[in-house]
């Protein structure tokens, strides 16, 4: 079965007009497809203060016709995150969830470091996603989300402040030859790279662009418009992205 899933991240909803503005054009383009996507895929800073009314406004500008998935970032606070956009009780334990979601498995992971901005997988999420996985059906493929990505990106900024011990997950990955890709966010420039001889694809922001060095000194480009990513993955477990802006 083929899964299409749409790919934003990094929307920093901080109750101004601009970052509402962005995310609700992104959002309507997506309600408006002539094909639904089977679902959507946020990863991370989802807000920008970690403020109760941000993941408020953040609920009801991802309500949408078809699944909205979500993962924290490092903008992100897991106790109003879970009170206000996932209606749980809050507390500060890292926010994983997996979904089954047109025959795949998306394990929507959290790599938050409270009050930092680096990402770490705990050894506690390390053990979900090994345990998640070894349950699954036989056959069935993967996609493991989280914000910062394992890998350089050649840009000090996102760099930086990536994924901390990224071989405890390249052995995870070894041990699982279902995962098809590890998708992210964090850099707020839409990227594909690999990681452990899979694809890394990193999603684009809705807030800024990140200005890469060879684009000058500035590294937040607020002019260009929002992007977002859309991934198919096919019988075969091949995964394919294309990447769209919204002007």
């Amino acid at each position: 079965m083929t899964a299409l899933l749409a790919h934003i991240s990094d929307l920093h909803l901080d109750g101004s007009e601009r970052a509402t503005r962005r995310a609700t054009h992104v959002m309507d383009y997506l309600r408006a497809l002539p094909r639904p996507v089977d679902a959507l895929l946020v990863t991370g800073d989802i807000a920008d203060h970690g403020d109760e009314a941000e993941y408020e406004e953040a609920a009801r500008i991802l309500t949408a016709p078809f699944p909205v998935l979500t993962c924290p970032g490092n903008h992100d606070a897991r106790p109003a995150y879970r009170k206000a956009l996932l209606g749980q009780t809050p507390d500060d334990s890292p926010i994983n969830q997996v979904h089954h979601i047109a025959g795949t498995a998306v394990l929507m992971c959290d790599s938050t470091i409270p009050g930092r901005d680096e990402g770490r997988l705990d050894a506690a999420t390390l053990a979900w996603i090994d345990s998640t996985l070894a349950a699954l059906p036989h056959g069935t493929p993967a996609l493991i989300a989280f914000h910062q990505p394992p890998v350089a990106l050649h840009h000090p900024l996102p760099d930086a402040h990536g994924l901390q011990h990224p071989e405890q997950l390249a052995a995870l990955l070894a041990a699982h030859p279902r995962i098809a890709a590890v998708l992210t966010g964090h850099a707020h420039t839409a990227a594909a790279t690999t990681f452990a001889a899979r694809p890394l694809i990193v999603g684009p922001a809705i807030t800024w662009t990140l200005r890469l060095p060879w684009e000058g000194d500035q590294p937040a480009d607020r002019e260009q418009p929002p992007g977002l990513a859309f991934h198919i993955l096919d019988d075969d477990h091949r995964l394919t992205t294309h990447y769209r802006v919204l002007p």
